[in-house]
């Protein structure tokens, strides 16, 4: 056991009913909740990323919720600290910790370190944002090739977050992506003072495809669209990670004419499968060991049990 006691953490993929279990779990526990989704930090992004609703929010007090506005920025060292203060909040006033959701890298913030202590300035930041925009990623790859010249390792080069993250980091430390892994790996993770107590809802896939397709049905008879068109109207696009996330990116192309509407549930749905493989192989090859429950059962009394 460690010294600080545990943190209970639910997670499975897009659609397992993750809300509604933990909401049923912290009730009957004297917890409370620690979002875990990338995109529940920004305001007003609430039908495409099936946020909680207000009753849902009213049951529980949920953290991490509503952060920011879309138009910035949240990275994962923003949400290690934010993290930290509410878990030791939620401690302090004697209610357990129960944290949900399905983002990956976000998630391994709870049991690995997942971000170097290296400080990058709002200067430096902005300079390399303004270069991606006017120059595209190639000129940004191409810097990181000239300051690394012993290679990128297995940087995907393809992907502008992890591209404008290692470039900031590199320019602002003045070392290589080699010294900078070298240090990372001997840096404790953020919460390494606390137990761990992981569980994964898992859904059969005939069940999990049926409510993938129901669920966006659902976003779209709830207004997706004019959720987005606001969200354009307030900036959503100068922050391409929100832009580019599943259901959004989709609207965005049918509002701006490059999809037909009859087409749009179908490729939301399409892509939001393609999300769950992903998250399947994430789960299989990055999570330590941990216990699976089955979501269309009953919840566990002892659900944290091993």
């Amino acid at each position: 056991m460690n010294n600080k006691g545990c943190l209970h953490v639910l997670t499975g993929c897009t659609a397992t009913g993750k809300t509604e279990w933990a909401l049923r779990w912290a009730e009957a526990n004297q917890a409370e909740i620690i979002s875990c989704d990338s995109l529940l930090f920004y305001r007003c992004m609430d039908i495409g990323t099936a946020k909680p609703t207000r009753a849902e929010l009213a049951r529980v007090p949920h953290h991490l919720i509503d952060l920011c506005a879309v138009t910035e920025r949240m990275d994962i060292t923003d949400y290690v600290a934010q993290a930290q203060r509410a878990v030791a909040d939620i401690t302090a006033r004697g209610r357990r910790v129960l944290v949900t959701g399905g983002s990956g890298f976000y998630l391994k913030a709870f049991f690995a370190p997942v971000a170097d202590n290296v400080a990058v300035s709002p200067e430096l930041r902005a300079e390399i944002d303004a270069q991606y925009r006017e120059h595209g990623l190639p000129a940004l790859v191409a810097e990181l090739a000239r300051l690394n010249p012993a290679g990128l390792g297995a940087l995907d080069t393809a992907n502008p977050r992890r591209v404008v993250r290692v470039l900031e980091r590199c320019r602002a430390s003045g070392k290589t992506l080699a010294e900078l892994a070298a240090e990372f790996a001997r840096t404790p993770g953020p919460f390494a003072d606390w137990d761990v107590a992981l569980v994964r809802l898992e859904c059969e896939p005939a069940e999990l495809a049926r409510r993938i397709e129901a669920r966006v049905e659902a976003m779209l008879r709830a207004g997706l669209i004019e959720e987005v068109e606001r969200l354009l109207a307030a900036g959503l696009k100068q922050n391409p990670s929100a832009a580019l996330a599943i259901g959004y990116r989709e609207t965005i192309d049918f509002i701006e004419g490059r999809l037909p509407r009859t087409e749009l549930a179908g490729v939301i749905t399409q892509n939001t499968r393609g999300l769950v493989k992903k998250q399947r192989t994430w789960f299989r090859t990055q999570l330590p060991e941990h216990k699976v429950v089955a979501a269309g059962g009953s919840l566990p009394a002892e659900l944290f049990a091993l």
